[in-house]
């Protein structure tokens, strides 16, 4: 390889390194399945395909290098299983190509991860506007297979649609590893989960207009309140209504409709001002 993290490795010893050990497959998955997590894995040829029907994979994840392998894509879509595919590299028309591939041969569901495959990628690079591109292009739930260093790139692809997030995990950076330099320690994952989850929260819903929590916030807008007194009759002039805090009577915007008119009844400095109260 040339340049990057891996510069000057051979690709052959990199995947034997990387690589999880099929005798480990067993042994996690049986794991996951007691503690609750949904676990599944990237095949990268048709006997890798076969070891996770054989375990029940619930899904399988097409690695960026691997979207051009169509055939590979078909044999993961025949097993009725959802496919999690990542874009790292790929075209439009490869994209497409992939998608109409799974489609056609079956698969259970659908999610693209817009990504950028360089190791760890520069924020520079990151293009997250193309999240939401890819939704409203090719019609599947989105996410972001992210490389980069912290969470920052994972979090903001949340406020752009994504719901699922692909992170690099290791329990110390320190202990070394291929992929270690840009992997999240489980401090880091923890504050992932949380600010993702915020981040979606957040979201919400479009809606303008007073919210139950802004109840308290209420009097700190300004309304017309009697600042003088004023007996029966009298005008209303800028000398004895104005405009103060808190929002408790006519909003401000009423100030020039009630200047001219006559107070239905005495007013004590200090009222808020009402429509009832003015001629």
């Amino acid at each position: 390889m040339h340049g990057g993290l891996w510069d000057g490795r051979r690709l052959y010893e990199l995947y034997q390194e990387a690589h999880t050990p099929w005798e480990w497959h067993a042994e996690l998955f049986e794991h996951a399945r007691k503690v609750g997590i949904s676990i599944f894995s990237s095949p990268f040829d048709p006997t890798a395909v076969e070891l996770l029907e054989s375990l029940g994979a619930p899904a399988y994840k097409i690695a960026s290098f691997e979207l051009i392998d169509i055939p590979l894509i078909q044999q993961c879509a025949r097993t009725g299983m959802p496919l999690v595919m990542s874009t790292g590299l790929a075209s439009p028309e490869e994209i497409t190509e992939a998608v109409a591939a799974a489609r056609g041969a079956g698969s259970g569901g659908m999610i693209l991860l817009h990504c950028t495959s360089a190791y760890p990628a520069p924020m520079s690079d990151m293009n997250l506007v193309t999240i939401p591109h890819l939704a409203q292009t090719h019609d599947v739930v989105v996410g972001l297979s992210d490389h980069t260093m912290g969470v920052a790139a994972s979090v903001a692809a949340v406020s752009l649609g994504a719901s699922f997030i692909e992170k690099h995990f290791t329990l110390s950076r320190a202990e070394g590893g291929v992929d270690s330099a840009f992997s999240l320690e489980p401090h880091e994952l923890e504050r992932l989960v949380k600010e993702a989850r915020d981040a979606w929260e957040a979201l919400g819903a479009l809606k303008h207009g007073e919210l139950r929590s802004e109840d308290s916030s209420r009097d700190h807008r300004r309304s017309l309140y009697v600042v003088a007194d004023v007996r029966k009759g009298e005008l209303i002039t800028g000398q004895n209504v104005r405009s103060i805090r808190p929002g408790l009577g006519l909003p401000p915007k009423y100030l020039p409709q009630v200047l001219g008119r006559r107070a239905v009844h005495d007013l004590a400095r200090g009222t808020p001002l009402a429509r009832s109260m003015v001629e």
